[in-house]
């Protein structure tokens, strides 16, 4: 996996809703036909398996998920990669 998708899915775990909406919305427009066109209130929560309850205590305890990246180094990584 890129390093890029692996700092884009390190930003998104640090985001707070308002965040996670605001990239969904710029990925569904940007990558029109390729993500459903769905409103953001279409998706629904679902609580997590114990391979996601794994995952996030693994993200917890390791230093080395903890990175914070801005949107703004986010977007540009994103970009450069196409």
């Amino acid at each position: 996996m890129p390093a890029a998708v692996l700092d884009v899915m390190r930003a998104i775990e640090k985001m707070d809703d308002d965040g996670v909406k605001t990239v969904y919305v710029w990925l569904s427009n940007r990558f029109h036909g390729i993500i459903p066109q769905v409103s953001w209130d279409d998706i629904e929560e679902e609580e997590p398996d114990a391979f996601d309850l794994e995952m996030i205590q693994e993200i917890e305890n390791n230093t080395d998920c903890n990175e914070y990246v801005a949107d703004d180094d986010m977007f540009a990584r994103l970009l450069a990669d196409r």
